[in-house]
């Protein structure tokens, strides 16, 4: 039977990262995973380029049932230690539209620079691809697991399998069953960071617009994002509505603000005193794009010129603008979710080791714990900083 010291299951971000402190002091370690390749999220994030961190990582960032879980993993490995991991790599990097502020670091070469840099620093422990894993024991000593039907022995088991998301790259609920059968809670999962749909009369003025794309502040449950809004032949999508759908749930309606840059009731009333003969709809197309221009003047049955709107009819339209009210009636699920929200309660883990408090030995890493970061890097910083904590957990035991 093999026997390793650290039996590390998912060769995704935070399985590898993990692997590379567990094997710091000498300890055996074995990462598997079902899939042909690791890393595959890594691969496609980003479009390619891998969205590694973000510049305001902080634990505000998430969304856990506990607010405070995170603090000490993302405190003792933080983005500067990954950027500085990249540094001694060679790899470099920029921040997508810095102007924007909001701190998104990509490679400036592909995804499978991070990805070899991940193998590299993990070389020291094996690697088994295309391996699935069956039943599960532990004797109060060690854990026995079946993998491809053979048992190994490990003193240290780590599950970084991931959530649901992008089931199409071989996601699964396996982690939740793993800490079900330890006696650990496992949170209601939904989809995160996912376009939202809408019932067929919203649809009617939405989907013409598919591939429209404008500024938009977005709000769901009293929070708000200020980013780009898409919209599509379902529904809508861009950074602002994946944000937002983290906090959305369903029966909720979301608030969008359609001009959060410039106040629609000082702007209508300028272009009246200038060009009052306007058709509503042309007015508008000083403010958005014209075929939204056009869908919305209809949606609101504007008629008349802009020198027929009295300052209350332009206020009232400017209420509309900053303030529309949209009830999605779903997401578009897992299919195209970037991350799963919920998972392996943080009651039961560690927040210093990641280790639960019921079983020696066992811990959850990753996105399979109930910790969701916003869009733009902050996940995969939750992966290095969980990985991290308990790799060095792991590493000082050995």
């Amino acid at each position: 039977m093999t026997q390793v010291d650290t039996l590390i299951l998912g060769a995704g971000a935070a399985g590898l990262f993990c692997a590379k402190f567990a094997a710091a002091t000498g300890g055996s370690v074995l990462v598997v995973d079902h899939a042909k390749r690791p890393a595959d999220k890594v691969r496609i994030s980003g479009g390619g380029r891998c969205n590694f961190t973000n510049l305001y990582a902080a634990p505000d960032n998430y969304i856990c049932r506990n607010p405070h879980f995170m603090k000490s993993a993302l405190a003792r490995y933080t983005q500067w230690d990954f950027i500085d991991l990249l540094a001694q790599h060679g790899i470099t990097w920029h921040e997508k539209n810095p102007e924007k502020g909001l701190g998104q670091l990509f490679c400036d070469s592909k995804s499978a620079a991070i990805i070899d840099m991940l193998l590299h620093e993990s070389r020291a422990a094996d690697l088994r691809l295309s391996t699935e894993v069956g039943e599960i024991s532990h004797d109060g000593t060690r854990f026995t697991v079946s993998l491809n039907g053979q048992p190994v022995q490990a003193r240290n088991l780590v599950v970084a399998t991931g959530g649901k998301s992008i089931p199409k790259m071989g996601a699964t609920g396996i982690g939740y069953q793993i800490a079900a059968q330890f006696g650990l809670g496992v949170l209601d999962t939904r989809p995160g960071l996912v376009p939202l749909t809408f019932a067929p009369h919203e649809l009617e003025w939405i989907a013409p617009l598919a591939g429209t794309a404008i500024e938009a502040r977005v709000t769901a449950n009293g929070t708000s994002f200020d980013e780009a809004l898409l919209f599509t032949h379902r529904g809508l999508s861009g950074p602002a509505i994946l944000q937002a759908s983290n906090y959305w749930r369903e029966g909720d309606t979301i608030t969008v603000d359609l001009s959060p840059a410039q106040n629609a009731f000082e702007a209508l009333k300028a272009e009246r005193s200038h060009n009052g003969r306007r058709q509503m709809h042309t007015a508008l197309a000083t403010l958005f794009p014209a075929k939204l221009a056009t869908a919305l003047a209809e949606k609101w049955h504007l008629r008349g010129n802009l020198a027929d709107q009295s300052d209350k009819a332009i206020q009232d339209l400017a209420n509309h603008i900053h303030a529309l009210p949209l009830k999605p009636t779903g997401s578009e699920g897992y299919r195209t979710a970037e991350v799963t929200l919920g998972g392996v309660d943080t009651d039961g883990l560690s927040s210093k080791t990641m280790e639960t408090k019921s079983v020696s030995g066992l811990y959850f890493i990753g996105e399979v714990v109930d910790v969701t970061g916003w869009l733009g890097g902050y996940n995969f910083q939750w992966a290095w900083a969980s990985a991290a904590a308990a790799g060095r957990a792991i590493a000082e035991r050995q």
